[in-house]
Order: structure tokens, then C-alpha cells, then sequence
């Protein structure tokens, strides 16, 4: 490793060892529950994750009976975390971990990366918290701090400059506490620096959810999860932004999470 990589590695490992962030899913090597928590911190903040998981765990202990869970009390279960696709994928995972690996979690990646809902980051992350095999991978926090170290002062910094540089200061003993590690740097970064993400060439500001088909879509699985067999007037009346609710409403029957029976909808 060059001198710079090893220095910077100390960095972050001398953060992490005075400023580790104790959760509940880093007391744990289980693969389901390494997914559910991974699952739930997509595009959603740790605070809301930290209250929400214990409550989805209690709920669904294990693959098995998330798989045999019907998707309404899942859909229950999420209410407060957003993006309720990704608790429907979440759910599709688990019954073709049932269906085609005997309701044991893989550890290959190649083989996580073919569950729903399972991209090249959340299985890079799985091996290395439920299995302690590395695998080089980017997310927003990793992205933060190799940004602020290695490329301060530039805009547009492509992930491809990136990945060689994480490749390199891997740890591969230990690629869990190594990406904990970063994890917390980063946010620490954010917090004292503002974002270093945003000179990212691929950041994207979040859209604004008010007025958004991705709230009408919140307000219609909220209404349905409560009130199951509502006309398509209470599912209109719930939704703040009318011209949302036809886009919101045939997308949710798309992706198979709402169905309409004789002029009632419910969750599928």
C-alpha cells in the first residue's frame, strides 16, 4: 500500500475507533437481518431507520416468515420509512430466497445481486457485514469521503477516478469494521463540511416529495394499508396533488402492490 493510502486509511480508522456509532443491525452477522437494515437505509436517514427496525424484526423474524407474510401488514410494518417499493422488493426477496435457495441467504455476490431490490452496493455490503468478504463498492458516504481526501477543490469527479482509490485502501481482513469505518467518516464530513458528494459527477438533488406522484403513491398505500376495499374516490380524496393520482394509482397496480376488484382497491 503507498504511504498516502496508508495514511489515509489511519484517518478513518482512528475516527471510527472514538466516534463509533453503536446500531442495532452491527451487533449482528445474520444475512436477513443485514439485508432488512440495508434495505431500509436506502434513501432514507439512520434516525428513522435506528426506531423503525427493531419493530420490522420483531415483526418478521426471519426469511421465512417474511416470505409467508402478507404484503399489506409488511406494507404496515414500513409506513414512515418512504419508497414503499422497496418493502414490496424486500419481500419478493425473501420468498425467492424460500423458493430457490432453501430459505438460506447466499453469500455469493453474484448470486445477492439476483434477488430484488439487490444492486451492486447493498450485495457488496452484505458480503462484507454478514460474511466478511470484500468487495470494492461505492454509496454516498464512500463517495463523501474519498472526495474530500483525494480530490479537494475538483468538480465532477467521476466514480471511475473513485473506485481504483477505494480498490486500493480496502481492507480485506476486515471489510466490515473497514466500511462501518467509512460509513461514519462520511457522515462526519457532511456534518462539518456540507455534502462532498455534490462534486460528485453523479449527484443528483433529491426531488421534492410535496406535490410529488411519490407522495401520492405514500398517501395511497397509507389510506389502503388502514382501510383496505376503498373506492377510487376515498383514494382521490387522500392525495394533496390531484393531477398525481392517476400516474400514482396505475403505477402502484403496475408494480403489483395495490389491485382493484369490482371498483374496490386493496393491497395485492
Amino acid at each position: 500500500m503507498k504511504p498516502a493510502a496508508a495514511r489515509f486509511r489511519k484517518t478513518v480508522y482512528d475516527f471510527y475507533k472514538a466516534n463509533y456509532r453503536p446500531m442495532a443491525w452491527r451487533d449482528t452477522r445474520d444475512p436477513y437481518r443485514i439485508i432488512v437494515s440495508e434495505v431500509m437505509l436506502q434513501q432514507t436517514q439512520v434516525s428513522r431507520v435506528v426506531e423503525k427496525y427493531p419493530q420490522f424484526i420483531k415483526s418478521f423474524p426471519t426469511v421465512k416468515e417474511l416470505a409467508e407474510a402478507r404484503l399489506s401488514d409488511v406494507l404496515k410494518a414500513w409506513q414512515g420509512l418512504g419508497y414503499n417499493r422497496r418493502a414490496l422488493y424486500l419481500k419478493r426477496l425473501a420468498e425467492a430466497v424460500v423458493r430457490e435457495h432453501g430459505g438460506k441467504i447466499p453469500g455469493e455476490r453474484e448470486a445477492l445481486r439476483k434477488l430484488p431490490g439487490i444492486g451492486d452496493a447493498t450485495s457488496a455490503s452484505v458480503c462484507a457485514f454478514a460474511f466478511g468478504r470484500a468487495h470494492p463498492f461505492i454509496e454516498t458516504n464512500i463517495r463523501s469521503v474519498f472526495i474530500h481526501h483525494f480530490f479537494n477543490g475538483r468538480q465532477g469527479v467521476a466514480d471511475s477516478l473513485i473506485m481504483p482509490l477505494v480498490e486500493e485502501t480496502l481492507d480485506r481482513k476486515d471489510p466490515r469494521n473497514w466500511y462501518y469505518a467509512l460509513f461514519d467518516y462520511g457522515v462526519h464530513l457532511k456534518e462539518k463540511f456540507g455534502n462532498p458528494s455534490r462534486k460528485s459527477l453523479h449527484y443528483k438533488r433529491q426531488s421534492p416529495l410535496t406535490g410529488s406522484v411519490r407522495q401520492a403513491r405514500a398517501r395511497i398505500i397509507g389510506y389502503l394499508v388502514d382501510k383496505p376495499g376503498a373506492r377510487r374516490k376515498d383514494l382521490l380524496a387522500c392525495v394533496p396533488e390531484k393531477s398525481r393520482f392517476i400516474p400514482a394509482l396505475s403505477g402502484l397496480i403496475k408494480d403489483g402492490m395495490i389491485r382493484e376488484s369490482r371498483g374496490e382497491y386493496s393491497i395485492a
